[in-house]
C-alpha cells in the first residue's frame, strides 16, 4: 500500500488527480477520467452516484483501504478522486492488479 499512496501522491502533485467526489464526476461525465478511486467509508448515495457514471462512460472504479485517499492527497474528508489519462494512472492500475483487488 505504501507505493499505492506514494503513487497516488504524485499524481496529485502532477495535477493528474482530480479528489472530491462532485470533481470527480464532472471528470467522468466529460471523458476525462481514466480510473475512479473511492474510499471504503463513502457514503452508499456517492458509491452508487460514481459507480453509475463510470459503469455508463466504462470508466474503471476501485473501492480503496478507508483513509488512503485523504493521506495520499494531503487532504481530509476526500472521499473519491478521479485520474487522467497517463502513465502515472497505467502505474496505478498496474499496482491495483499486482495486489489483486478486483476493480469494478
Amino acid at each position: 500500500m505504501a507505493k499505492l499512496e506514494g503513487l497516488l501522491g504524485l499524481a496529485m502533485r502532477a495535477g493528474q488527480l482530480t479528489p472530491g467526489a462532485d470533481l470527480a464526476l464532472r471528470e467522468i461525465k466529460a471523458g476525462k477520467a481514466a480510473l475512479v478511486l473511492v474510499d471504503a467509508m463513502a457514503s452508499d448515495n456517492t458509491r452508487k452516484k460514481l459507480q453509475d457514471a463510470c459503469a455508463f462512460r466504462r470508466v474503471p472504479m476501485h473501492i480503496m483501504e478507508a483513509g488512503l485517499l485523504d493521506r495520499a492527497c494531503g487532504r481530509e474528508g476526500r472521499m473519491a478522486a478521479s485520474l487522467k489519462k497517463g502513465g502515472i494512472c497505467d502505474q496505478i492500475l498496474q499496482n491495483l492488479h499486482q495486489t489483486g483487488e478486483p476493480l469494478k
